[in-house]
């Protein structure tokens, strides 16, 4: 494989101007990630405007064997976006249009560099809205790339669900779309799903059919602990089975709750507790409450707080969204190797109690948090940074959590994706799908150009 040669990246230049960068600082700033993984710089950075700028930067690429790495907000956590083998990192954020928004089809045609705080302010005014939340305010394009999904996908999906159809530029600068606006198909392979959680490692997205969902009228949320995560399972597994049509359901534990507590100046007891939001009418969303909190009840919920007011509501999601920084600070020093597995909702309070167990037994703290509707949890791994014994322990931690997942009947990464950092588990969970999947990926990018060393096995 090539790299960027002083000739490519004269013609580079010549084709973007300033917005072909490779000085130092912005390098560094695309080479930093979420998590634990090393700074790793490409050897430039590009902003792209247009598909036409994307295909033709792509080209000149493929033909110096120039790797080419996608890069939207750079909120991922499994070192997706790192250049890892050199090569040019593509920033989309200059992408950033609605370029139409259908509201008598739901749907709207979006560019991959707006976020997903920003379509939803720009959709405000429709009665419409994106209802895919991973908490950060992650590009739309990355979110496809990575499949995301978050707290609000026990209700509305993930974005396996919400991309109906994708424009994306090949390894060899073609220029293709998938899916379309018709809310079903049976016309052939279901290239937009192959796109959908590639990583950026079949192709570069440069544009998204999204589908929307109607803002609902009313909203409100509760909140409440448990003596055990068995009895917060087993809550809202009869709560899925009445038919209560939740929006969230979030679980964080105790230790994560008193990390909340420092950041934000909340109240909660020492204790596991259930977040839930209720969407409806003014009526349904209170009957909804009514009957989840009698649910909670009956399985030993304690102090369920419901409440309609906007402001309550917000004040409580905020501390959710900031429940990793919260977590982090709760160890002045440390870095995060952060993880998530998903397992059936069945044995989500096995999978829980069995990480649980693990952590204590080990010399670093590991608070839990996830989206227990749909039986997906993280570890927030907190280790000395100067601490080799430390980082192996938590690699360690995540590696069996990976293996727990795979014998309980679920997968080594619900929502994080692969990146780097899941490669060593793609083999057990897939088997030999796993060589299928590598063979797709030469098949569309036989030179490995596109954010090469992630999610399939290469040379």
């Amino acid at each position: 494989m090539g790299s960027l040669t002083p000739e490519l990246a004269a013609e580079l230049s010549a084709m973007f101007g300033p917005r072909f960068s490779a000085a130092a600082a912005p390098r560094e700033a695309h080479g930093r990630s979420e998590t634990h993984f090393p700074l790793t710089p490409p050897e430039a950075v590009i902003w792209p405007e247009t598909t036409a700028e994307v295909a033709a930067l792509v080209r000149a690429c493929a033909a110096a064997r120039c790797p080419v790495v996608g890069w939207g907000a750079g909120t991922s956590l499994e070192g997706h976006a790192l250049a890892v083998r050199g090569g040019v990192c593509v920033d989309f954020t200059r992408m950033d249009r609605v370029l139409a928004v259908n509201a008598e089809d739901m749907d709207a045609q979006v560019q991959p560099g707006i976020t997903r705080e920003a379509l939803n302010t720009e959709l405000r005014a429709t009665g419409l809205f994106f209802p895919v939340d991973p908490g950060a305010n992650a590009s739309i394009g990355g979110m496809a790339a990575t499949r995301a999904s978050g707290t609000t996908a026990v209700r509305y999906g993930t974005m396996r669900d919400a991309v109906m159809g994708l424009e994306v530029v090949l390894a060899d600068g073609r220029v293709i779309r998938t899916g379309s606006r018709a809310r079903k198909s049976s016309a052939g392979y279901d290239l937009t799903g192959l796109f959908v959680g590639s990583e950026g490692t079949l192709g570069l997205i440069t544009e998204l059919t999204l589908r929307l969902r109607g803002q609902p009228p009313a909203v409100s949320a509760a909140v409440c602990a448990f003596e055990s995560i068995d009895g917060a399972v087993a809550a809202v597994i009869e709560t899925i089975q009445m038919g209560v049509p939740m929006a969230r359901i979030e679980f964080v534990d105790a230790a994560t709750a008193m990390a909340v507590n420092a950041r934000s100046g909340a109240d909660f007891p020492p204790l596991p507790h259930l977040l839930l939001e209720f969407h409806g009418t003014e009526a349904g969303v209170a009957e909804q409450a009514e009957m989840a909190g009698a649910i909670m009840a009956e399985h030993g919920a304690q102090g369920f707080r419901w409440s309609a007011r906007a402001e309550d509501r917000a004040k409580l999601w905020k501390m959710r969204h900031e429940a990793y920084w919260a977590i982090v600070g709760s160890r002045p020093g440390a870095q995060a190797i952060v993880t998530d597995v998903c397992v059936p909702l069945s044995r989500l309070a096995e999978a829980v109690a069995e990480t649980q167990a693990d952590i204590a037994a080990g010399p670093i703290p590991g608070p839990i948090l996830g989206h227990v509707g749909d039986g997906n949890f993280h570890a927030v791994l907190l280790i000395d940074p100067e601490s080799s014994a430390e980082r192996e322990a938590a690699k360690a931690l995540a590696g069996r959590m990976a293996e727990r997942a795979l014998r309980l009947g679920g997968t080594v990464t619900g929502e994080h994706g692969v990146g780097m950092g899941k490669l060593d588990h793609m083999a057990a969970e897939h088997g030999a799908g796993w060589d299928v999947m590598g063979q797709i990926k030469a098949a569309l990018d036989p030179d490995n150009l596109f954010n090469p060393g992630k999610v399939v096995r290469q040379g």
